[in-house]
């Protein structure tokens, strides 16, 4: 089997591929390398350097390779960055998808997994989301996936295509290997900062806002690990090679953590306390989003592997160490 991957240098799709790898796939990878690092593609997996807006590039990509389905990871992911800029926003997640996409579906590549987020339901009003929940997203970064999923949709219903559209929660750790994990110099990822702090890069974290309507007044997330998240799209890559129908999952443990919660838990594994200070709210962020998983959990008769902040929390420590 024969799989494409946009966004392979990234974060989430660097660990797919290497999954993919493992599991005796062929892997393509097309990235334009603006946000991706060239570094975490596996080297089994063959890269073509591209904007996946490049029709003509892309379509000659698939008429020689005859892929049996393709997994969209590419994307700008920033929520701060896309209050700031969301016409860049609509044009790198939505516009540029979509002509992406539509070259595919062109040339017969109809078995899509694409991935999109759980920012799309906004700040829900239940304690756990489910997928038929209303959609309101906050920002424009949320927005702009919220449009292809639409788009995915409305085209399963013009043309012969089998979608899966995974909702991500907040997806943390590295993999056992230690293969791949988050190198972004600009992320605004929690987690991601607090490693930094851990292992001296930062000397402070930022939390943003402490007067939101939850607990300890820090907004609340649940975080699923990397590797587990990647297991999620094996499984569904096999579901449409046999034809398996539509469908939309959220991917999280169904557990919520907030972010003081967070940095206790970092600073009972580590030997230091992270040192942090508390700031404004950030615009687009909700108060509160856990998963209610249980539609992918029956669906495939899935158990995650690695469903524990602190090993979470551990081998994104262990990743940050690496790559000091």
């Amino acid at each position: 089997m024969k799989i494409l991957v946009t966004g392979g240098a990234g974060y989430i799709g660097s660990h797919v591929c290497n999954l993919l790898l493992d599991k005796g796939y062929d892997v393509i990878v097309i990235d334009s390398l603006i946000t991706g690092n060239k570094n975490l593609i596996p080297k089994k997996a063959k890269l073509v350097v591209s904007d996946i807006a490049d029709e003509k590039k892309i379509e000659d990509l698939i008429i020689k390779e005859k892929f049996d389905l393709v997994m969209h990871f590419a994307g700008l992911i920033r929520v701060d960055e896309s209050v700031k800029q969301p016409k860049k926003y609509h044009e790198f997640n939505f516009e540029k998808g979509k002509i992406f996409l539509n070259v595919c579906f062109k040339n017969g590549l109809n078995k899509i997994i694409f991935s999109s987020t759980a920012s799309v339901y906004g700040n829900p009003k239940k304690e756990k989301v489910l997928e038929s929940d209303p959609l309101n997203p906050l920002n424009p970064y949320a927005t702009s996936k919220l449009k292809l999923e639409e788009f995915i949709k409305k085209k399963s219903e013009e043309i012969d295509l089998k979608y899966i559209i995974l909702r991500y929660f907040n997806v943390a750790g590295s993999d056992e290997k230690l293969r791949s994990g988050l190198i972004s110099k600009h992320s605004s990822h929690l987690i991601k900062i607090a490693c930094e702090v851990a292992v001296g890069k930062r000397e402070k974290m930022l939390i943003n806002g402490n007067n939101y309507d939850t607990f300890d007044g820090t907004p609340i997330r649940d975080f699923i690990h990397v590797s587990d998240l990647a297991d999620i799209h094996l499984i569904s890559a096999k579901h449409l090679i046999k034809n398996g129908k539509s469908e939309t999952f959220n991917c999280g443990y169904g557990k919520g953590y907030s972010v003081k919660e967070v940095i206790e838990n970092f600073n009972q594994i580590l030997d230091k306390k992270i040192n942090f200070e508390v700031g404004p709210r950030r615009d687009g962020d909700s108060r509160q989003i856990i998963a209610n998983p249980e539609k992918f959990i029956k669906f495939f008769g899935w158990k995650p592997k690695f469903d524990n902040i602190k090993y979470i929390l551990k081998t994104a420590v262990d990743w940050e160490k690496k790559i000091k």
